[in-house]
């Protein structure tokens, strides 16, 4: 398995060569956060101290789900890959993919959102999504941490002022990280054939908050703000790993792996690129954010809307 990258920095930090290396990475990680233009000896440097890292532990390790002290473990992962940040030019991957169990899952999850066994599911009651929270809330941690981000994320609605989003955020990654999936997949995912499933469905991201903003920003404003942070950047790279679209793909997805491409998309989330059902009738998803007025840039932004608005894997 791969190694854990706190591991890995412990193990590094105790070799003075491998530490030296290390704190010139560092270095070159917080002047790309602070957008600060390198010169090229720096450039150099920086790329040469990635290079130098090829027989440290650290040049592999990983950070796994639901990981104690994981955003510090992200931060190790994005210091050591210093250079390679873009959303074009992401590198693997920090979170290695651990879905073999939604196998099985998923295959009545794409039943259920088809509508195949959508009455034997929902019995007497007509709101499946209804249904999928009277569920969660049998269970005390469920109940519990949808009641903590669902207060921070509503605080301030319907007055001037603005709620905490990042507070919001937080929250909601604490629930899709720590209640068991088979909770959070019935909420998220419950199919919906009318208008007032749909409502309770979108509003489980608590849009108003987590999702939207008073207008829409541009897609590569939101990108920006995913790459500054070291949880939203991990987590998209793993969905543009695992949700990679291929047209000449038989099921449109480059691994066949939609389970793990489910699971990505959850995991963005909590991020500043939350995504999320864009009507209370369809299952379509997006960003909210616009590629208007994206200049020389309108490429780039329309792939990063493109990623959610048309992806075939997803």
């Amino acid at each position: 398995p791969s190694s854990d990258c706190v591991v890995a920095e412990q193990l590094c930090l105790s070799d003075s060569t491998c530490n030296a290396t290390y704190r010139t990475l560092e270095n070159c990680a917080l002047a790309k956060t602070r957008l600060l233009s390198l010169d090229h000896d720096s450039r150099v440097r920086c790329l040469n101290a990635e290079l130098d890292l090829g027989n440290s532990s650290l040049l592999n390790c990983k950070c796994h789900r639901r990981m104690k002290r994981q955003e510090h473990c992200l931060r190790i992962f994005w210091t050591i890959h210093s250079s390679m940040t873009d959303a074009e030019n992401h590198c693997e991957s920090p979170l290695p993919s651990t879905v073999e169990h939604w196998k099985t899952d998923y295959n009545k999850l794409a039943a259920l959102v088809s509508g195949k066994i959508c009455n034997k599911l929902a019995g007497d009651v007509t709101n499946p999504c209804l249904k999928a929270t009277h569920v969660c809330n049998l269970s005390k941690k469920c109940f519990r941490l949808r009641t903590d981000y669902a207060s921070i994320c509503t605080k301030g609605a319907g007055s001037e002022d603005v709620c905490d989003r990042r507070k919001c955020h937080r929250g909601l990654r604490n629930f899709f990280e720590k209640v068991p999936e088979d909770f959070t997949k019935r909420i998220l995912f419950c199919p919906c054939q009318d208008e007032f499933c749909g409502e309770r469905r979108r509003k489980t991201i608590v849009p108003d908050c987590s999702f939207q903003y008073n207008t829409k920003p541009n897609c590569l404003w939101l990108l920006d703000s995913c790459l500054e942070d070291h949880i939203c950047k991990s987590r998209l790279a793993d969905f543009q790993q695992n949700c990679q679209p291929v047209d000449m793909s038989p099921d449109g997805c480059s691994l066949h792996n939609h389970a793990a491409c489910l699971q990505a998309y959850m995991g963005m989330i909590g991020t500043p690129m939350t995504p999320n059902y864009i009507s209370n009738s369809s299952v379509e998803v997006s960003l909210w954010c616009t590629c208007e007025n994206s200049g020389n840039q309108k490429e780039k932004c329309d792939h990063i809307l493109g990623m959610f608005e048309s992806n075939k894997c997803l």
